[in-house]
């Protein structure tokens, strides 16, 4: 694989507790050593985290000069709200914006968002009527279908809509099953989308956390590695270092296959992401460069 042509990038959360934000930087400090090409900062559900993104994301800005890009989301949104929103990242020179529908409050019936964007081909359409090609549009792909979908071919055109509405770029859902990917390129193909789709990667340091947000999220953890996990829930160690093998091997047979990089979803720890890059042998940066893989 040649990583001078791929793109690389880590997925940050405001953090919760005073701990959290006392730990952050230096995750954030760890894990732009590696040079990514962005760090993207998560948006609470119905926008709970509004201003944390904001100062997570200016953080990041701030303390490494690395590009940010906050998370979007339609659940409880307004035109005006999200309208001064765009207004203050460009104002801060934030140039990329992942758009999202966001997860729906407990209770809630139907795929539509509550607010004045239901989807997020209808945020994205806003963004682009608002501010033109000033932000870099990256949207949600779901390789193995939304849990909230119906269906596969349902699943696709909400995704198609949201690339006519002009999202720029896609990073998908976590998955352990690369012919998952491999087929949703596929069908991107036979529909003539021709944006870079980035496999969403998860390392694997905790099973019980795995398998939650697994069912949350509709991600399937194949049968062999839950069997594997579940025998090594009482050694730490083995499952860190079992989860590595399998986790990398998976990346590897993405990058040789064609993706255009990784989008690794820390959970704001760099140790984990950190090790997975120097297995599979990414490059470094030398200190004092931009660390940029363009």
């Amino acid at each position: 694989m040649n990583a001078q042509r791929l793109q690389f990038s880590f997925e940050l959360f405001p953090p919760r507790t005073p701990e959290g934000a006392r730990k952050l930087p230096a995750t954030i400090a760890r894990l732009a050593a590696l040079g990514p090409d962005y760090f993207s900062v998560t948006y609470g559900a119905g926008g709970s985290t509004q201003e944390g993104t904001y100062e997570t994301v200016m953080g990041v800005v701030a303390q490494t000069g690395a590009e940010a890009a906050p998370h979007l989301t339609c659940v409880g949104a307004t035109r005006a709200n999200i309208a001064a929103q765009l207004a203050r990242y460009r104002a801060a020179g934030i140039r990329r914006i992942v758009a999202l529908r966001g997860d729906l409050p407990s209770g809630t019936t139907g795929t539509q968002a509550p607010g004045e964007f239901g989807y997020a081909n209808e945020l994205v359409a806003f963004i682009r009527e608002t501010c033109g090609a000033q932000f870099c549009i990256e949207v949600a792909a779901y390789p193995e279908m939304h849990p909230q979908a119906p269906d596969p071919n349902t699943d696709f055109e909400n995704f198609r809509r949201k690339i006519a509405a002009g999202a720029d770029r896609a990073l998908t859902q976590y998955f352990f099953n690369a012919d998952a990917y491999f087929d949703f390129l596929d069908r991107c193909v036979a529909a003539g989308i021709a944006i870079p789709v980035v496999p969403g990667i998860m390392p694997i340091t905790n099973f019980a956390q795995l398998a939650r947000f697994s069912a949350a999220c509709g991600a399937e953890i194949p049968r062999w590695i839950r069997l594997r996990l579940e025998q090594f829930q009482n050694d730490p160690a083995a499952l860190l270092d079992f989860g590595l093998e399998v986790v990398a091997r998976l990346c590897r047979v993405l990058l040789d296959g064609g993706a255009p990089g990784l989008h690794f979803y820390t959970l704001n720890q760099a140790e984990p992401t950190f090790r997975l890059w120097k297995h599979l042998g990414l490059p470094v940066p030398v200190a004092g460069s931009c660390g940029s893989q363009d």
